[in-house]
């Protein structure tokens, strides 16, 4: 195991000559902070950049996004996926403004208690905001300490996280913990990276477990992976002149609270017949629908799903009665709402609209 008061400083130089310069490490705000640590669990720095300063420009400060409407939120965020994200962050925001007189809580608990915010996040913020000693274990801290110590404990199990929550809160440097916790992650980020990590220039290879073993490629373990569930959407795009109808997606399910074409979901990939005949179901058959054109499938990766999806685009002929569950949108409008990403890939190469 490496020791704390080594591997704390030379972790901390090399983060004083190797950090990137990132907004978020300028400032101590908790509200900014929160949101970087939120914005970018699972997603590059790079492409969370730019929705961080549209969020932190749109919405200055906490009690500004608790005021801003749920779609709203959801039409910024657009593209992140995770949308279960966003809207915790929203009933945080409104949580913090309406009980804690829109001031982040300056203790590790209080921060756990807040929705969407787990013990990393609570960490993060404990930590950086408030130099409290609270080691944040996320995916690029289990990487580094397995790589050094060679712990082949599986992280995605109950004793791992134990184990590598410990063992990091053993190597926190208390008297720089927000920038220790930084160092950690960005270690593993930059250089400890899951592929081609760069060993021949690590300040940690003479003592790297996985290094001089030639186990690199070993090291964090896992479990095992989880089973991938395959679901087959049919998006029905209704012609009706000036307008076109969308419904939004209220179940416990993806896309939460999204707006999306109507749409069949099937177990396969049903022929086109068969989809236009389970259309009836959306709108009555007093509604007559012309068929225009199809799509290719098209697949859409989650981490627990597989979307296979297509769209059938069907002009209204005649007279048409709505289902009360469709709102008529008028199609110069329809980049207004926040939607899936399946649909925003079709908008944008569509010149329907």
């Amino acid at each position: 195991m490496t020791k704390s008061a080594s591997f704390s400083g030379i972790l901390l130089r090399w983060y004083d000559n190797n950090k990137r310069d990132l907004p978020w490490r300028e400032t101590a705000d908790p509200y900014a902070i929160w949101l970087s640590e939120i914005i970018l669990q699972q997603t590059r720095v790079d492409q969370g950049m730019a929705y961080y300063l549209r969020f932190i420009d749109t919405y200055p400060s906490v009690k500004d996004f608790a005021n801003a409407s749920e779609d709203a939120i959801l039409k910024l965020w657009q593209g992140l996926g995770y949308y279960s994200r966003a809207r915790n962050m929203h009933h945080t925001a409104q949580t913090i403004a309406r009980h804690y007189r829109g001031m982040f809580p300056a203790d590790y608990e209080s921060l756990l208690n807040l929705k969407g915010v787990g013990d990393y996040t609570a960490a993060a913020i404990a930590s950086i905001a408030f130099n409290l000693p609270y080691a944040a274990v996320d995916g690029n801290v289990y990487r580094v300490l397995s790589r050094i110590n060679g712990i082949d404990t599986p992280i995605d199990s109950g004793q791992g996280k134990k184990q590598f929550a410990i063992l990091a809160n053993e190597l926190l440097d208390a008297s720089h913990a927000g920038n220790f916790n930084q160092a950690l992650m960005e270690f593993g980020a930059t250089l400890c990276t899951p592929k081609n990590p760069g060993c021949e220039s690590c300040p940690f290879n003479k003592l790297c477990f996985a290094y001089k073993n030639n186990k690199i490629d070993s090291y964090p373990v896992k479990k095992g992976k989880v089973k991938i569930r395959k679901r087959y959407f049919n998006y029905l795009v209704i012609d009706h002149g000036s307008y076109t109808y969308l419904s939004k997606r209220t179940a416990n399910d993806i896309w939460k609270n999204l707006y999306e074409f109507p749409l069949t979901e099937s177990s396969e990939k049903s022929d086109l017949q068969q989809t236009l005949a389970e259309s009836q179901a959306i709108f009555p058959l007093q509604t007559q629908l012309l068929l225009e054109k199809e799509s290719d499938w098209q697949k859409q990766v989650l981490s627990h799903q597989h979307i296979f999806y297509r769209f059938i685009y069907l002009k209204i002929v005649g007279k048409i009665k709505i289902p009360a569950s469709l709102l008529k949108v008028n199609k110069k409008d329809i980049f207004n709402f926040a939607v899936p990403k399946p649909i925003e890939k079709e908008l944008s190469k569509c010149n329907w609209f």
